[in-house]
């Protein structure tokens, strides 16, 4: 019977416990929103990192330094951003309410590098020498004007093979051809004397000599 009586009442009792635990839970959860700023100008930093320490979830600051960020009470955020110095918050387990908004500061890190010595060289001779071998890159417009060499790019033309646009431009060039002279007899080069020019032009070239 007694037994009977302390289920009975726990039953009874449990959407009253369920209800104060849910509400706790509520209460515990905060919201903060804030910006990041420099604590020498109060100038915006983006992109800043805001990660809730033991837990694998955080946010980032806008262009704005503006962030928004879900924890419990209790929590510590950490803030950490290229140039600054990393700094942590703990959010007080007393706030009243579910949102709470901050202005986090944050130091720029100075970081300081080790010496640096430049010596010059040895001797004049030996700076003569590194001077005179040095290896100067060609600028834009010597770059433009080797690239285009009519000697470079005809033998760049004999040795490279066409590529599809060209093999298409040549079939529809004799097909054309074909069409024009289609019920006659097409003309023959070897009475034509452009070709005959062109020819010796293209023997004196050396066209058709032996590649190995």
């Amino acid at each position: 019977m007694h037994k009977k009586l302390i289920i009975f009442l726990s039953l009874l009792f449990m959407p009253f416990l369920l209800k104060a635990q849910l509400k706790a839970f509520k209460d515990s959860i905060i919201q903060i929103s804030g910006i990041t700023m420099t604590a020498d100008s109060l100038r915006a930093i983006p992109a800043v990192s805001i990660i809730v320490r033991g837990q694998n979830r955080g946010t980032i600051s806008n262009s704005q330094g503006v962030f928004s960020i879900v924890a419990f009470k209790g929590d510590t955020l950490s803030f950490s951003a290229v140039g600054f110095r990393k700094k942590d918050y703990k959010i007080p387990a007393n706030l009243p309410g579910n949102s709470y908004s901050v202005i986090q500061l944050l130091t720029e890190d100075t970081i300081y590098l080790s010496e640096t010595i430049i010596k010059p060289y040895p001797s004049k001779r030996e700076f003569e020498k590194a001077f005179v071998s040095m290896d100067i890159p060609n600028d834009m417009y010597e770059v433009a004007r080797k690239n285009n060499d009519q000697a470079k790019i005809r033998a760049l033309a004999r040795s490279i093979p066409i590529d599809a646009g060209g093999a298409y431009g040549v079939f529809m060039q004799k097909q054309q051809q074909s069409l024009y002279y289609a019920g006659q007899t097409p003309p023959q080069n070897i009475f034509n004397p452009i070709a005959w020019a062109q020819f010796i032009e293209a023997w004196k070239r050396g066209d058709f000599k032996r590649k190995d």
